[in-house]
């Protein structure tokens, strides 16, 4: 991550986002199909606390590590005989910090993400299914906005995501999680 640049806030927002929604669709998926019971307000919110904080612990484990062997293959290209030292020097501890604002944002962006379709069923709880439907439709822009943003193919991009969320939403059918 690079600090104090405006790109260092794309990774975790957009792992947020989408794993908040991949999440969601997963868990609700067989509520808001299969179930009588309609999606309510209180298990949509439990259900997006629940990925959030998920997904803050995953996000600052696998990036810490990240930028500590960033540290570790830069100590070796400088051909420093003590290995180590880059992570305990202010370096190391900006790491730590920029990784730590990471997985707040990550964090809050997983929430919002999950928390957006689910909301849509439970607002509308005799068409709770547009909870799937609201999801896979952010994971569209999303991919449509990635697309763009790394000057790739952005309707790949959003045919990708949207693929991953019908598929983790059938998951979610067959395992009846919530």
């Amino acid at each position: 991550m690079a600090s104090g640049s405006q790109s260092s806030h794309v990774f975790p927002f957009v792992i947020g986002l989408t794993d908040g929604i991949l999440t969601a669709l997963t868990f609700a998926a067989a509520k808001v199909v299969r179930s009588p019971d309609p999606l309510t307000l209180g298990l949509a919110l439990r259900i997006a606390a629940a990925s959030s904080l998920s997904g803050m612990f995953v996000f600052f484990a696998a990036e810490y590590i990240h930028q500590r062997g960033a540290l570790v293959r830069a100590e070796r290209q400088l051909s420093l005989r003590a290995g180590g030292r880059l992570a305990s020097t202010r370096l190391g501890r900006a790491i730590l910090l920029e990784t730590l604002l990471g997985a707040a944002l990550s964090s809050s962006c997983n929430f919002v993400g999950a928390l957006v379709p689910l909301l849509a069923g439970a607002l509308v709880p005799q068409r709770s299914w547009l909870a799937l439907a609201v999801g896979i439709a952010v994971l569209g822009a999303l991919g449509l906005a990635a697309g763009r943003a790394s000057h790739g193919r952005p309707l790949l991009w959003a045919a990708a995501l949207m693929s991953a969320g019908a598929a983790l939403s059938a998951v979610g059918l067959e395992l009846r999680i919530v």
